[in-house]
């Protein structure tokens, strides 16, 4: 038998995630044999990100499992910052539904749990991230865009001050959304751009197929609809076999 740290089988399957092969990191996940309950806590933790993670990808509700189970093992062993990623996990588990779902009467109690993240966020990276959500939120459920301007500005700092490449891009996706509806087109362009790079840095492949779902938009907007027309074919083939639904769905409206 072939031993390997927990560490890195952990890192392994965060990458995995990232790259959209939710199946293989949870199995790689699952053939782990933890130590001890550290060990245990490490690898729960994973599971749950790789299911909440798919759950918003695809469209689904499965997390539940890993949910419970990463509840379980921080009852074993209770760690704060754990913890704490736990309870963005369900954040973002109950945000995905309510999303899709257009569910708006629940975005008040999910921006107030998205701020008091923020605010007890053991780093600035975590407290990015919280402030994302709340953000992201505010947009999409409550369509507060000060609020959520507000925080994805919070995001931003807090990401570059980490630094954390995703959470800067995740803020950069939005801030340009705000750019483009107000007509400034130039920074939109250079917010989503610099999204995408980032995105691409950190091999996030539905992050960077999504970002240039929005460059196929800023294309057409520019008057260049040849450009936005094969980027969107390129998109939605990409789309479709990665199992991404609801970016296979966009790019097909706008070959139609």
């Amino acid at each position: 038998m072939v031993q390997v740290e927990v560490s890195a089988v952990v890192a392994a399957a965060e990458q995995l995630t990232l790259a959209g092969q939710w199946g293989v990191a949870r199995s790689l996940l699952a053939a782990t044999q933890p130590l001890d309950p550290a060990e245990a806590r490490s690898v729960a933790l994973a599971l749950a990100e790789v299911s909440v993670d798919e759950d918003f990808a695809r469209q689904t509700q499965t997390g539940a499992p890993a949910l419970a189970a990463l509840g379980r093992a921080l009852e074993l062993l209770p760690d704060t910052t754990i913890r704490w990623d736990a309870e963005l996990l369900h954040l973002r588990s109950d945000y995905a539904p309510a999303l899709f779902g257009g569910a708006a009467e629940l975005g008040p109690a999910l921006v107030a749990r998205a701020v008091t993240l923020r605010d007890t966020a053991p780093d600035d990276g975590r407290a990015g991230m919280a402030a994302f959500y709340a953000g992201v939120i505010a947009d999409n459920l409550l369509r507060d865009a000060d609020l959520a301007f507000a925080q994805y500005t919070e995001a931003l700092k807090r990401g570059e001050s980490a630094p954390h490449d995703l959470v800067v891009s995740l803020a950069l996706r939005h801030l340009g959304d705000h750019a483009h509806t107000s007509g400034d087109l130039q920074l939109a362009r250079a917010q989503w751009e610099r999204s995408t790079e980032l995105r691409q840095k950190v091999g996030h492949l539905l992050g960077t197929l999504a970002q240039q779902t929005l460059l196929c938009v800023l294309l057409k907007d520019e008057g260049n609809i040849q450009g936005s027309q094969a980027l969107a074919a390129e998109v939605h083939r990409w789309a479709g076999q990665a199992g991404l639904p609801f970016i296979e769905k966009q790019t097909a409206e706008m070959l139609a």
